[in-house]
């Protein structure tokens, strides 16, 4: 993959997606925290990468959320999504499915939402995602006690390149090696040239080395898994809890793990656990074996009555013999039995097998001395011993365990990785039972029965349209970028059985279903608070989920491909003359080039006076049918804007029933080819249902001559 084709990445951010591990892998599949490991690569702006990658793979223009409150939208359904996700992972993978007009890119997202709808969340699966994140690549992998050795520039290069985790030296000859072991524990030679060479220290000759970093180098497979331990432990449980299918040995992996310690050394050995604590406490062991020698002489020459005649006396001062003459003669056995108390302390306290005992002893010297003080040599010689055996025990052991981890690395990786892919799936699985979704039918070729509103057929599907009955997905409709300019308009839009808005701040068995309809383009009237803006909210929401290749939160959807969404709020006060040539223009644009679209908008009567305003919908509307959009006018002006429009346009009513204890009683569904009657007209229906006979009186007392129900009759007639 070129990197630089996609949209908005550049030279410089190609080079930093470059040093992933599987940039095409993490580009293809949206992996957003993969992608924001690159270096100077945010996670926001991985986001924006990835979808930008996605729309190259697919074709797609973008701008099919073409109004703010279309995006807006968007955002409320992706914020519902992605709170029913337990992993950050999720969250942002998320964010790479957003809504588009192409087929291919709608029919990938609803191949993984089918699998997705098949998923059954359950505690246990919930909370081991908790642990799963996404893999960090250690970049911190320092190794200074060992090194590689070449006499070749170009080899030098090489191996700077393939394991950057050691100090690489050129070196001349075999006596390089050899000063070259001095200071490092383990020297490994990569010339093919020094086979055969023997050189003092620990020297290997790999010339292969380049070829088996993990061989050569086990600290980087090591902290690879160490600083990924908790997060693959957890995709192990995952695995399990949900019967997620692997090719990964999960217990030999999980065996590996447990022998790996957070900082990349290896744990459960008993014998470098013994090296490990004697170069430790060698110290200390040995100021507490001084310790005992002491206080075991002292106690000696308490209780030991010593007894110098003068001229024993006289000859050792002139020999200028001192304490440790005295000693030697006088309280030797005792000395003796002090130094072995002292060899013994330490030999136990560090657990020393034979050849370190032998080492050990001689730090304290048969000669009598007082007090008892240790002999350098001997010690460093002691130090040098269990130091080496130790860094000689942890490298075995890490090649082992490196060894063991090395062919694992993958299957580790695409454990988590399906774990993370895993809470997707929930999350959708979960959002569609939160919301009672259903996977939508699409119309690729745009052909729907003529005529608004649902299907009277059982099944909702005709026949011969070329829809599946299986999956809602044509097999043989072509993937179009709309109508066909030279087909003429057509009667196409969408159709919903018992939707319910997921915008609704409300339990999903408290919301009404709503059955609506529209093919061409039509005017919702209503009364106040019956529901149609938040008909058009579901509208929207389901357009824009499917789209996205999601579940809708409906009975059943069936629809067409649109290009856009257009959606205009209603608008808070009249707009001045500048926002006003502003809204014109932009639907002059939409009704010149929106015949892909869906339009809804929301009392666009409020921009300008009404009289005005109806005008204005009405050519709005007759361009909108001319070209063969869909499209959705919420309006109290809708009895106006259909004697002026030049085309017979459809009004669909969210009828009220009536009026119960001050509150509306709505039928949410609205009605086709019916102006619903408002507010004011249900509330003097309501008054002149409930009048008596009683007469109107008025400038203080008189009596006029109309009864109060026939003052409510003549308010009704002006409804008629």
């Amino acid at each position: 993959m070129d990197l630089e084709s996609i949209p908005g990445v550049g030279e410089k951010t190609a080079r930093a997606l470059a040093e992933l591990d599987d940039p095409e892998r993490a580009l293809r599949t949206g992996d957003v925290a993969a992608i924001a490991n690159a270096p100077g690569i945010s996670r926001g702006r991985a986001a924006r990468i990835a979808r930008a990658a996605i729309r190259r793979e697919h074709d797609d223009p973008g701008g099919f959320l073409a109004t703010d409150r279309a995006r807006e939208i968007y955002r409320e359904l992706l914020e519902l999504l992605a709170d029913r996700t337990v992993t950050d992972y999720a969250a942002q993978r998320l964010e790479t499915i957003f809504p588009s007009p192409r087929q291919s890119r709608i029919e990938d997202v609803r191949a993984f939402a089918a699998d997705a709808l098949e998923r059954e969340p359950n505690p246990d699966v919930l909370d081991a995602l908790e642990g799963v994140s996404s893999l960090d690549r250690p970049r911190d992998v320092r190794v200074r006690e060992r090194c590689l050795a070449t006499t070749d520039a170009e080899r030098y290069s090489e191996a700077r390149e393939a394991i950057p985790e050691l100090s690489v030296e050129i070196v001349e000859d075999a006596q390089g090696l050899a000063e070259l072991a001095r200071g490092y524990s383990t020297v490994v030679a990569i010339d093919e040239s020094f086979a055969g060479v023997t050189v003092e220290g620990d020297v290997r000759v790999e010339p292969d080395a380049l070829e088996t970093p993990a061989e050569t180098v086990p600290e980087r497979p090591l902290a690879f898994f160490a600083r990924n331990r908790d997060a693959i432990t957890a995709a192990i449980d995952v695995h399990r809890h949900a019967g997620l299918e692997t090719d990964c040995d999960l217990e030999g992996l999980e065996d590996a793990l447990s022998r790996l310690e957070t900082d990349g050394t290896v744990a459960g050995d008993d014998e470098l656990d013994r090296l490990a604590t004697a170069v430790d406490d060698l110290d200390a062991a040995v100021g507490t074996a001084e310790s005992v020698a002491n206080d075991h002489l002292r106690e000696a020459i308490r209780e030991e009555d010593v007894t110098i005649e003068g001229a024993d006396l006289l000859s050792l001062v002139e020999r200028g013999a001192g304490v440790d003459s005295l000693l030697s003669r006088e309280l030797s056995d005792e000395y003796a039995a002090a130094v072995t108390a002292a060899r013994e302390h330490l030999i136990e306290s560090l657990d020393l097998e034979s050849g370190e005992a032998e080492i050990a002893r001689r730090i304290f010297a048969d000669e009598p001395t007082f007090p008892v003080e240790r002999e350098e040599e001997p010690l460093g010689r002691l130090r040098e011993e269990l130091t080496g055996a130790r860094e000689r025990r942890a490298d075995r052991l890490k090649r082992d365990l490196a060894a063991d981890l090395a062919d694992q690395r993958d299957h580790a990786r695409q454990l988590v990785q399906d774990a993370l892919e895993f809470d997707v799936e929930l999350a959708i699985a979960r959002f569609a039972a939160d919301f009672g979704c259903t996977m939508p039918e699409f119309v690729w070729d745009g052909e729907m029965r003529s005529g608004n509103g649902v299907s009277g057929d059982d099944d909702g599907v005709s026949g011969d349209d070329g829809v599946s009955g299986d999956n809602g997905v044509s097999e043989d409709a072509p993937d179009g970028d709309g109508i066909d300019a030279d087909a003429g308009p057509r009667e196409t839009g969408f159709e919903i059985e018992g939707g319910r808005s997921p915008l609704l701040d409300e339990p999903l068995e408290r919301i009404d279903p709503v059955d609506y309809g529209v093919g061409g383009v039509a005017l919702l009237s209503g009364v106040n608070s019956g529901g149609k803006t938040s008909t058009l909210d579901l509208v929207a929401s389901v357009v824009v989920l499917a789209h996205m290749g999601l579940p809708v939160p409906a009975e059943r959807v069936r629809l067409r491909r649109f290009d856009s969404l257009h959606y205009h709020a209603k608008t808070q006060g009249t707009l001045d003359a500048g926002a006003f040539e502003s809204t014109v223009r932009e639907f002059a644009t939409l009704a010149d080039r929106g015949a892909g679209s869906l339009v809804l908008v929301d009392e666009l009567e409020s921009i300008t006076e009404p009289g005005a305003s109806a005008k204005i919908i009405a050519g709005i509307l007759e361009a909108l049918s001319e070209n063969g959009a869909t499209a959705v006018f919420v309006s109290h002006l809708a009895d106006e804007i259909r004697e002026m429009a030049g085309f017979d346009v459809t009004v669909d009513g969210i009828e009220a029933v009536g009026l119960i204890d001050g509150e509306l009683e709505v039928n949410r569904s609205p009605v086709k080819d019916h102006l619903a009657r408002s507010t004011p007209e249900l509330i003097v229906e309501k008054l002149a249902e409930e009048a008596d006979d009683e007469p109107i009186a008025a400038n203080g007392g008189d009596v006029r001559g109309e009864s109060v129900p026939g003052f409510y009759d003549r308010l009704l007639e002006k409804f008629e």
